[in-house]
């Protein structure tokens, strides 16, 4: 499979191409702003995409919904508890003095154990609420996408509106812990870690 990780906007969100060898269909996991580089590194491959997947609904993570979906025509997915949140990225910006484009709908939700298929690849849905009410993570065997679920050697932020930080524990212990530990973890920022260094280094899988 092809992976690629693009760090995009002023928040370093970690957009994440995920591609079919056979068939060259793709995801793009959480455009969050750049879309010239997200096209560079798609023609780059030659990746026709498929789906366009939100971890969650902060701005930083789907600023460039819009312009993707225009460019390719692809879905657009997100879990329902996020929807309002979309629509909601310009203002959400504002309050860090930023700039972001409020996102389309989504053409379809996500759901908890959604197989998710392109090209000859698949992704399965964890619903792993917390960071923000509808915050999920993408998982093949091998492959933990995390969004701001999980960080290395941290866990997502749980005081923004929705935000919870016992249920983001909870989510931690019924999805990912019990992962195989050589599981690769791409976080919605910073660094790349594995399920085994976050089991011995991280606090919050501890608690």
């Amino acid at each position: 499979m092809i992976v690629e990780v693009i760090e995009v906007g002023p928040l370093q969100v970690n957009c994440i191409i995920l591609g079919c060898e056979a068939t060259r269909k793709a995801v793009v996991i959480d455009p969050g702003a750049d879309i010239e580089l997200i096209e560079a590194s798609l023609s780059k491959h030659r990746l026709s995409v498929e789906l366009i997947l939100n971890t969650h609904g902060h701005f930083d993570h789907i600023g460039a919904n819009r312009a993707l979906k225009a460019s390719t025509g692809a879905l657009l997915m997100i879990h329902k508890d996020d929807v309002e949140l979309l629509q909601m990225a310009r203002l959400q910006a504002a309050t860090y003095g930023l700039n972001a484009d409020d996102s389309p709908p989504p053409d379809k939700e996500l759901q908890e154990g959604q197989t998710l298929s392109f090209g000859e690849e698949s992704l399965q849905v964890l619903h792993t609420p917390g960071h923000s009410p509808g915050c999920v993570c993408f998982y093949r065997e091998g492959l933990l996408v995390s969004g701001d679920t999980l960080f290395a050697g941290s866990v997502g932020r749980t005081d923004l509106p929705g935000g919870n930080h016992e249920q983001l524990l909870q989510s931690l212990r019924d999805k990912v812990v019990g992962l195989p530990p050589e599981t690769k973890v791409i976080c919605g920022h910073g660094p790349v870690t594995t399920i085994a260094r976050e089991l011995r280094h991280n606090p919050y899988l501890a608690s």
